[in-house]
């Protein structure tokens, strides 16, 4: 937190080369005096919009998580295999949207384009809103309508990059946490206050599921309007995008958040489907699984604070060998049938995602300050590594998202194949262990130059 004396004043702010449309032309947040004079009130302004917006769509595009659970009793007849489609396809859009809204950000700006990314939440709530009451149009079509929930998951790439320019290197673990834990733990609120509001005053009303958050989602959009700004040193080029992707580090580091970010909203995604489908309790789906991305969400800043003072890649390993084991104590509780035991083991799950998602994006922009520092660290290459940086993370959150799609899809074959779940999660706990591997061979091993930059 900041005192009161280190906010900035109104003539402060004045003072920054402002221009028409709320941009700013000079930003400078590694210079000391002028974050602690202007850069960080400025700074927390926007981060506070940006993750109401990110919460918004978040919540938006697992509407389907909890919303499928209650399907039976509107009508629809679906499959176990049938509900994990719906909660997985929402997942797979909003991993491809997130590499166009990443480039989104330079091009239109990030305020202009939360502005944009808000109002295009009311198109997959309204569509809810009606596929839910009408069973007739079949379940190709309420997939198809499903699917527009993905314009959610693409929000948190543009929200990530734009954030990414505020913050000095110093804050950006802390501050990209925040972001981030803000928007995920839409997840938990939308797990917990739906089941409540379809029920308001007897009955069974799937439509508010998506009405609900149609005034949110314009009341976003108006905040980021109002109290959001654009930056010219991110408004460039989308050539610091496609330089990104030649970087090895960014396909690793993709990797690794296939492991975090995949699995928290994969899980996420699946968890109130497999207390249905896994053990018959739909009760308990409908009031408890909203702990597991609440406790995903309210880690991932811890995991990033805990990387900014040890290192992502330490944290990162030890995310990892809880996810190993979290994956081993749900498979041993499925064959156990045992819930309460399967419960915790998903907590601990979610919990180690969490971590690890606030770690593995607290790498991404060591790493590029690293790349910058080794070719000459001048001003102008920092900045180049900067907006490289800021493409990665857009490049690596589109394709770590794609686990979303995965794992329900994964659980989906597993169950229609074996008849259970257990084949995937055996093959959880063997990629978690791989993830280890790749994570301490790539940036931990010793004598590496990234194990030496302590990254």
């Amino acid at each position: 937190m900041t005192t009161t004396s280190e906010q900035p004043t109104v003539i402060e702010e004045e003072s920054l080369d402002r221009r028409p449309g709320r941009w700013i032309g000079h930003w400078a947040p590694e210079d000391p005096a002028f974050w602690r004079r202007i850069g960080r009130g400025v700074a927390q302004r926007n981060l506070i919009w940006s993750i109401f917006a990110e919460h918004i769509g978040f919540s938006v595009w697992l509407l389907w998580s909890i919303v499928v659970v209650r399907l039976g009793d509107a009508g629809w007849q679906l499959t176990t295999s049938q509900a994990l489609w719906l909660t997985a396809v929402p997942s797979g859009v909003g991993a491809l949207l997130r590499l166009p809204y990443t480039f989104a950000v330079p091009v239109f700006g990030g305020r202009n384009w939360t502005v944009i990314s808000a109002l295009l939440l009311i198109v997959p709530c309204a569509g809810l809103a009606w596929a839910v009451e009408h069973p007739e149009i079949g379940f190709v079509s309420l997939l198809l309508i499903a699917a527009t929930a993905g314009f959610g998951g693409g929000n948190f790439a543009s929200s990530m990059a734009n954030i990414s320019f505020f913050y000095p290197e110093r804050e950006k673990g802390w501050a990209l946490g925040l972001n981030a834990a803000g928007g995920n733990i839409g997840v938990a609120v939308v797990q917990f206050v739906v089941p409540q509001v379809i029920v308001l005053g007897g009955g069974l009303a799937l439509a508010r599921a998506g009405l609900m958050y149609i005034p949110l989602a314009v009341i976003a959009a108006v905040c980021a309007y109002l109290f959001m700004d654009n930056l010219v040193e991110a408004k460039a080029d989308v050539g610091p995008v496609w330089s990104s992707l030649r970087h090895r580090d960014t396909w690793i580091m993709s990797l690794l958040y296939i492991g975090t970010f995949g699995s928290f909203i994969g899980y996420s995604a699946a968890f109130p489907t497999l207390l249905n489908s896994v053990f018959g309790r739909p009760d308990v789906a409908l009031a408890w699984a909203f702990l597991g991305a609440g406790v995903g969400s309210l880690c991932r800043p811890f995991g990033g604070r805990l990387s900014d003072i040890v290192g992502g890649a330490r944290v990162t390993v030890a995310s990892f060998v809880l996810m190993a084991v979290g994956a081993l104590g749900a498979l041993w509780s499925v064959e156990q049938r045992s819930m309460g035991l399967f419960f915790v083991a998903f907590l601990l799950l979610f919990v180690a995602t969490g971590v690890g998602n606030g770690s593995t994006y607290r790498m991404i922009s060591r790493i590029f300050q690293v790349k910058g520092e080794e070719r000459g660290g001048t001003p102008e290459i920092m900045l180049a590594m900067r907006r490289q940086a800021a493409g990665a993370l857009g490049i690596i959150s589109a394709v770590g998202a794609f686990g979303g799609f995965l794992v329900p899809i994964c659980y989906a074959w597993a169950r229609s194949t074996y008849g259970g779940i257990q084949p995937a999660l055996r093959f959880y706990v063997g990629f978690f262990l791989v993830l280890l591997v790749i994570t301490w061979v790539a940036y931990l091993r010793p004598g590496s130059r990234m194990a030496r930059a302590g990254v």
